[in-house]
Order: structure tokens, then C-alpha cells, then sequence
């Protein structure tokens, strides 16, 4: 449950302006645990370009995503990306909240809703990864459930270099997928 004065809403094209603003404000905070990025993505332009990508797979079932707002400002996302439907039925989780904003349960409010909006979807499984230096991550995938279940060296290139992660994974019924 998100504090008061939050809200989680559904990705739109009008939020590229605001998150632009929200992109420049986190860059130093986000910075370790994401790609290099070119210097457009932190205009409202390479936001629209982004934001238009994103929904572009909303259409086609591959993604859900949602934009944590306080006030006037993002101050977060919370994203379902990669699904898969057949026999794996999953997605990959990805969140992140406004260095101003920490620790008032906003990770775990952000986690708690991709995980109802993934059942919502019929979906079996989420995984999740964090590089092994993001503790914090990985305790808001405890909390949620999450359980560790394997590393994998020189994952993802974030920041510059490959970098290894560990995995995680939430299995959400045993029942079979749904028509």
C-alpha cells in the first residue's frame, strides 16, 4: 500500500515531460545500476521516444507499466517487461524510486502492485535481477517474496562494464495457465 500522497498510474504519453524532469533529477542516483545513457533520454523528447516505445509493447502484451507520482512528479516506475506467455507464463520485474523518496516503502509498495497487476495477467512466475552491490534491491525482493536463486557473472552491461547478478524468483500459483 502506497503512503499518502503517492500514487501508481498507468504509463501515458503526457508523463514524458515529468519524467524527463525525474530523469535528470536521479541521474547520479540511478546511474550504477543502469545503462549509459545518450544525452537525449534526459530530454522531453527522448522521454516521448522512450514512453512511445514502451507502450508500443503495452500493445502487443510485453509490457505493463505503471509511473509512481507524488504531486506534480514522477518520483518512480514500476514495470512488468519481458513477457512470455506459452509454458512459462512470466516477466521480469523492474522498479525504481526518486533518491528523494527512499525509505517510506515505495519500493515494496511498487513490488506488492506488479505482483497483483501479474496475477491480474494470469501470469506464473516473476524474476527480478540486481547487480550483487544493490543490497537494498534485493531486500525489497525479500520482503516481497522473492527468493534468490542463482548468479550470473558478466549479465548486463550497466554503467559501463558487465556486471554480474543475482537472480530472483517468485512463483505465484501452481495451477495451470489460463486460457
Amino acid at each position: 500500500m502506497l503512503p499518502d500522497g503517492y500514487a501508481l498510474r498507468p504509463l501515458t504519453i503526457d508523463d514524458a515531460a515529468a519524467l524527463a524532469a525525474a530523469a535528470v533529477r536521479n541521474l547520479d542516483h540511478l546511474r550504477p545500476w543502469e545503462p549509459v545513457r545518450a544525452d537525449s533520454f534526459f530530454t522531453e523528447e527522448g522521454q516521448r521516444e522512450v514512453v512511445q516505445g514502451r507502450l508500443r509493447q503495452v500493445e502487443l502484451g510485453l509490457y505493463d507499466c505503471s509511473v509512481l507520482w507524488h504531486g506534480d512528479e514522477v518520483v518512480g516506475a514500476a514495470n512488468l517487461q519481458n513477457i512470455v506467455r506459452g509454458a512459462m507464463q512470466g516477466a521480469d520485474v523492474g522498479y525504481w524510486v526518486d533518491h528523494q523518496h527512499l525509505r517510506r516503502g515505495l519500493a515494496v509498495a511498487a513490488l506488492d502492485h506488479l505482483v497483483q497487476r501479474a496475477h491480474a495477467l494470469g501470469l506464473h512466475r516473476l524474476g527480478a535481477s540486481t547487480m550483487v552491490a544493490n543490497v537494498p534491491s534485493q531486500g525489497v525482493l525479500r520482503r516481497c517474496g522473492f527468493e534468490e536463486c542463482g548468479r550470473i557473472p558478466d549479465f548486463l552491461f550497466l554503467d559501463g562494464a558487465w556486471r554480474t547478478s543475482l537472480l530472483f524468483n517468485l512463483v505465484l500459483h501452481d495451477g495451470p495457465p489460463r486460457a
